[in-house]
């Protein structure tokens, strides 16, 4: 990524030290007055509309929304935008129906895994636990990567520098204050990334007005909006599917269920969430439509940036330093939070051992974030390691939310749906410069293939990954 060295790098890491160490002391001193196991876990099952609403929202977004959505849309047209707003969004809504029969059949749990342990055993949870950690650690290295490579971008900042000032922050606080520090800072958080996000749209609409609309685009780049593109179509179900899916999965929701005052909070603090989340994405993704369209030369991930600095004025580029910061510490707390969690609570029902699994917790959290740390580093591809674990989740969604509607589904019937799901759908999963797969290009040759397979290997993945494992339900 080319760098634009608008701010110097001595600048950054100070204004990335002051944002991040704030919220250190925010979170550090408002947990010290909760204590207990209860609320490091589910924030004693007492948290409001409003928190709520606001930590729901920050936890689901991250730095990833100023990459992803625009840098879809840039090849992917108006399907990645709508399928990744609604895909982001989509989770929280079904939570609403989903929260409200974990919280009454299993009123006491803390955690996904455990009511999927309550549900069907001792096997397929370990199963589950292991694909959920998996898919967080993918999520933090990603959110870690995209501040950094940021920070990069703006300044020149040493990716590991940027890395190790945002994890060591996050830890300090989330592992003292549990998920009460969590949620505290993500109402800040909220607010902030809020305003400073419609601050750089207000920007972009008074500079760009002409080139904000679906006729500049139609005019520029017709095929981004036509019904006869098919990456329209393919786009955006690949990424309605991934990143629901993935979203359904990721624990730092589910403790925020369980830590709602009741089922009304609840539901209203999904809702708001809900209709908060989808214009926020759409419009980042409506940025990559704009940017591709007024230069057709631009680098995807960098399309938003494209517009909001190719000024290179010094105040933007710190509006979007803080915006990054606040966007990534976010979702990192949540991220530690949730990992954490399901250490303490299951992580017991494997080792079945009397260790200090709070203790445990922190060990391991702190040996995945050097792991971060050093991955973050090296600047890897922040799209792919998604990809890669949306894939893992979308083998097992469907038969594992519709087991709780359905008392005949069984175990074995689980484990055998989720492993045909992720065979078909690594035999399609694209290499990382997507021109073949295992099944495509390697095992036969491309050209025994439809052009439709060898262009649309993701989509076919994920529809293999997600939609195969419906087929073994009736098996016994």
């Amino acid at each position: 990524m080319e760098q634009q060295n608008i701010l110097n790098p001595t600048s950054a890491i100070i204004l990335i030290l002051l944002i991040s160490f704030s919220f250190v002391i925010i979170g550090f001193f408002y947990s010290k007055k909760f204590k207990g196991l209860n609320n490091y876990l589910v924030a004693n099952r007492s948290v409001g509309t409003f928190s709520l609403t606001c930590s729901l929202v920050a936890s689901a977004l991250g730095t990833w929304i100023l990459f992803g959505p625009a840098s879809a849309a840039t090849w992917g047209g108006i399907g990645a935008v709508i399928g990744y707003s609604l895909g982001t969004a989509f989770p929280l809504f079904a939570i609403i129906f989903i929260g409200k029969i974990f919280r009454n059949s299993y009123p006491k749990a803390k955690t996904l895994i455990e009511v999927i342990r309550l549900r069907f055993g001792k096997h397929i949870f370990k199963l589950i636990l292991i694909l959920s950690i998996f898919y967080m650690t993918i999520f933090l290295i990603a959110e870690v990567t995209a501040v950094s490579i940021l920070i990069n971008y703006i300044s020149g900042t040493k990716l590991w520098v940027t890395a190790l000032i945002v994890i060591s922050s996050s830890l300090i606080y989330t592992l003292y204050g549990g998920l009460r520090a969590s949620i505290f800072t993500d109402n800040i958080q909220f607010v902030v990334f809020t305003l400073l996000l419609l601050i750089a749209f207000s920007y972009l609409f008074s500079f760009n007005t002409n080139e904000f609309s679906f006729e500049f685009i139609n005019k520029n780049k017709p095929n981004l909006l036509s019904k006869n593109y098919i990456p329209n179509f393919t786009a955006g179900l690949t990424f309605f599917i991934a990143v629901a899916a993935t979203n359904l999965f990721h624990q730092g929701n589910w403790q925020r269920v369980y830590a709602a005052k009741n089922n009304d909070v609840l539901k209203k603090s999904l809702l708001f969430s809900f209709l908060i989340i989808i214009p926020i994405v759409y419009m980042m993704g409506f940025t990559g439509l704009v940017s591709e369209s007024k230069n057709l030369n631009v680098t995807p991930d960098l399309a938003f940036f494209s517009l909001l600095l190719n000024k290179e004025i010094p105040t933007l580029s710190i509006i979007v330093i803080v915006l990054g910061i606040s966007l990534t510490i976010s979702s990192i707390d949540t991220l530690i939070n949730a990992i954490s969690s399901l250490i303490i609570v299951d992580g017991k029902k494997i080792l079945s051992s009397n260790k200090d699994y709070l203790k445990l917790s922190r060990n391991i959290i702190i040996g995945l974030s050097f792991i971060a740390l050093y991955v973050a580093s090296k600047g890897f591809s922040i799209l792919y390691l998604f990809l890669l674990a949306d894939l893992f989740c979308c083998t097992a969604v469907l038969s594992i939310f519709y087991s709780f509607y359905s008392k005949s589904f069984s175990e074995k019937t689980a484990y055998i749906s989720i492993v045909v799901g992720l065979l078909g759908g690594i035999l399609l999963f694209p290499s990382p410069d997507f021109s073949k797969s295992i099944l495509v290009g390697i095992l036969f040759p491309a050209s025994y293939f439809p052009d439709f397979v060898t262009q649309s290997l993701l989509f076919l993945s994920f529809i293999a990954a997600t939609l195969l494992p419906v087929l073994t339900w009736k098996v016994k």
